[in-house]
């Protein structure tokens, strides 16, 4: 019988949280605090790398600048919704 190989994913752990946005000033994405190059580079890195990166990513946030958060389709529709009320 011949041995099975199957493809197995692995999950990489992502700080992403799809508020995909780089802040001009420091260059650290408004949403999880990484730089364009480490986006571009977190597939290949070891899993030693990103866990580090990771470590710096609060420090980070604390020095982008806030800008507001855009109004969603689903909040606009609340909104509306409510005021046709």
């Amino acid at each position: 019988m011949e041995a099975r190989q199957e493809n197995v994913m692995t999950a990489i752990e992502s700080p992403c949280i799809l508020v995909c946005s780089i802040d001009m000033k420091t260059g650290f994405c408004f949403g999880c605090g990484r730089t364009r190059e480490e986006i571009g580079a977190w597939i290949g890195m070891t899993a030693e790398t990103r866990r580090s990166v990771i470590a710096e990513l609060p420090a980070r946030l604390e020095t982008v600048e806030r800008r507001p958060r855009r109004e969603t389709r689903r909040t606009r529709m609340a909104r509306e919704r409510d005021v046709l009320s």
